[in-house]
């Protein structure tokens, strides 16, 4: 049989054409992010599956264009674990079952396949296919907060440790591939059992309450502060120069130092022990955390209520 020619096949008509003809009109939604998740593509399923125009998503970065993806356990996955961003760095192949945030506010169940493009051997970013995986739609306040009670603190709000250690774990990802640097505070409320057997539990509840409200205040986008355990925090920090994070550290003790607590008509006060680091090229979240940790406890040995960093 004689080959065919591909040119003569097509005629004039251009490959790339063709295949954004495809995937323009296909059932399916399909958006390509570049290598800084940056929307430059968003097909009419899309818009039709989510409620989103192209001109509403297209120049956004994903955290930002309103999507929201959370999977199924309920971690937001634009912040601790975005399967786009992993296969923009390891070019893998993914399938993945997440809920997006449509326009009009109820959640629906997706099921994505994410694989990167490439040319001449670089990943320029990576295209997510995506189907609606069941008729239903869930009210995203419930969702919302279904999500918020996985991932955050009962008592004081704040992200707890699973969130934590997801964040963290992205951040090294972030760090390892771009260059991103970041630091790790670990803070220890001092005395704090003394404190509960004096004043008592809710007191030291609202201890810890207080202080999470103080916090909460001093985040930039980028940043995340939450209850590691007991009376423990830990802040991760994007910084620009080594000692960024120590000047944080510092002020986040000063802030704690200085809130005050009503028990009756006293003004209670606590004081802050911090230990800080910067990530290294070999770090992982145990060893980073571990280091942190350690430094906290040189500022308990050099009296409290200051900051260590190494």
């Amino acid at each position: 049989m004689e080959n065919i020619n591909t040119a003569d096949l097509y005629g004039e008509m251009n490959l790339e054409d063709i295949y954004m003809a495809i995937i323009s009109n296909m059932q399916d939604g399909a958006y390509f992010v570049d290598q800084n998740r940056k929307i430059l593509f968003w097909n009419a399923a899309a818009e039709r599956i989510t409620g989103y125009r192209k001109e509403e998503i297209i120049g956004k970065d994903c955290p930002s264009s309103n999507l929201n993806h959370i999977d199924e356990n309920g971690r937001p996955l634009c912040q601790v674990g975005c399967p786009l961003f992993a296969t923009n760095i390891d070019g893998k192949q993914r399938q993945e079952r997440v809920f997006v945030r449509h326009k009009d506010g109820h959640r629906i169940p997706i099921r994505v396949n994410i694989f990167p493009i490439r040319q001449g051997g670089k990943i320029l970013g990576s295209i997510e296919l995506f189907t609606q995986d069941s008729p239903a739609k869930y009210d995203d306040i419930l969702i919302t907060k279904l999500s918020g009670m996985a991932m955050h603190d009962e008592l004081t709000g704040l992200p707890n440790r699973r969130y934590l250690e997801s964040f963290l774990n992205y951040k090294l990802s972030q760090f390892k591939h771009f260059g991103q640097p970041f630091a790790v505070v670990f803070g220890d409320i001092d005395n704090f059992s003394t404190f509960n057997n004096t004043y008592g539990h809710e007191a030291g509840d609202a201890v810890l309450q207080n202080i999470a409200a103080t916090l909460k205040k001093n985040l930039k986008k980028d940043d995340l502060i939450g209850r590691w355990g007991g009376e423990e925090f830990i802040g991760i920090f994007t910084i620009g120069n080594d000692y960024e994070g120590t000047i944080i550290a510092d002020k986040l003790r000063g802030l704690i130092e200085n809130t005050e607590i009503n028990h009756g008509e006293d003004q209670l006060h606590v004081t802050l022990s911090l230990g800080v680091t910067t990530a290294t090229i070999h770090d992982t979240a145990d060893s980073i955390v571990a280091r942190a940790d350690q430094l906290m406890y040189e500022s308990k040995k050099q009296g409290k209520n200051r900051v260590t960093s190494g």
